[in-house]
């Protein structure tokens, strides 16, 4: 049976903008089912790093809050820290950053809350049947969240070869040391040619797994984590990376973590994917690239796959815009793969198997 997925364009007029657009997405969903008076509602969103303009504009979030707000319930925004060395590693930093990047509560209308605590480890272990974890580490504050409404900007992703409401869900879910976990099958490699030995990746490596020579950096894959921050640092692209296993493995392991996050949350969750600034990299960089389409619109459902799948489907339905990364290529059927030569629908194909959702959908135009 195919799911639900409701669909808005970039075009507005008077008495329609695009927050009048979102209002309607969430009637269209009937996202008022997932919630009930009181309930405490996670609002799973990325505040974006420290230098990254991409992420979804703060103005947008007060209208989910305040639709949240009508049903007597209690909103809060909420992310897990990161794994890499960046502006967002621990709570503290992790609010500022957010507060910095406009989502401050007179803006949002809500608190912001770290889901997993002021280190990263306030977790919950989660039991579930996979095929990679048996249970998986989950920030306790989305866990104990009576219901959850993940709000996602779709994207590129240099590990996943794309990012959505699954990553958003899964990776974004996890602990920092649940991230490890699902980064574990990654090790970059660096291209002695191309490496000018300026030192940058080492101020991201959270670590301190990479050593300078003379002439290139030198990875100590014993201290690797798998994180790829240095993959998206490198300005000369001299790191690329190095499968130990089929790519597909770090999109299943996170996929597995968002059946974890939603195994308490049966009829208590919505999915909302801001097909906008579709930037080649994650929100994780401390830049925004040009995007490689024009903006698409916003998609709204109660799968996550579906939702994910016609995000996906719609992007590959534009036309390449000549100024991004993918230059003047045109005709390209995938252009996640294109970017990074990852088969991204593999996390689709596995959470449509562990019954997350369908990846069969029907796409209503509000």
């Amino acid at each position: 049976m195919s799911s639900k997925v409701y669909f808005t364009d970039m075009r507005a007029k008077k008495g329609s903008n695009l927050m009048d657009k979102l209002e309607r997405l969430y009637d269209s969903c009937e996202f008022a089912q997932i919630v009930d008076s009181g309930d405490l509602v996670a609002i799973k969103i990325h505040f974006g790093e420290r230098g990254n303009t991409a992420y979804i504009r703060p103005p947008f979030l007060k209208i989910l809050v305040e639709k949240i707000k009508k049903a007597n319930a209690k909103p809060f925004l909420t992310d897990t820290n990161t794994l890499y060395a960046g502006s967002r590693q621990n709570a503290v930093d992790h609010l500022k950053t957010a507060v910095e990047n406009g989502f401050a509560y007179a803006v949002v209308g809500a608190p912001l809350i770290i889901a997993d605590g002021l280190n990263g480890k306030d977790y919950l272990k989660v039991n579930i049947s996979g095929k990679h974890f048996k249970e998986v580490n989950i920030g306790s504050a989305l866990y104990h969240a009576d219901s959850l409404l993940t709000v996602s900007h779709f994207k590129g992703h240099e590990l996943t070869g794309f990012g959505g409401a699954l990553k958003n869900l899964g990776m974004g879910s996890g602990s920092r040391s649940g991230k490890q976990m699902m980064h574990s099958d990654v090790l970059p490699a660096i291209d002695s040619q191309k490496c000018k030995v300026c030192g940058r990746c080492l101020e991201w490596c959270p670590g301190d797994a990479i050593i300078l020579s003379e002439n290139h950096a030198q990875i100590l894959d014993k201290k690797c984590l798998g994180c790829g921050e240095c993959i998206v640092t490198c300005p000369h692209g001299a790191i690329e990376i190095s499968w130990k296993t089929q790519p597909r493995t770090i999109q299943e392991k996170m996929v597995e973590y968002a059946l974890g996050v939603l195994k308490n949350k049966n009829q208590k969750t919505g999915f909302i994917n801001f097909v906008i600034n579709v930037t080649p990299d994650c929100d994780c960089s401390s830049w925004s690239d040009a995007p490689i389409v024009a903006d698409v619109g916003i998609l709204a459902s109660r799968d996550p796959v579906a939702v994910d799948q016609a995000s996906f489907d719609l992007v590959n339905q534009q036309d390449v815009l000549p100024q991004s990364c993918l230059g003047k290529k045109q005709n390209i059927t995938d252009k996640f793969y294109a970017l990074h030569q990852i088969d991204s629908t593999a996390q689709l194909a596995y959470a449509e198997s562990l019954g997350l959702g369908t990846r069969s959908y029907k796409l209503i135009k509000i």
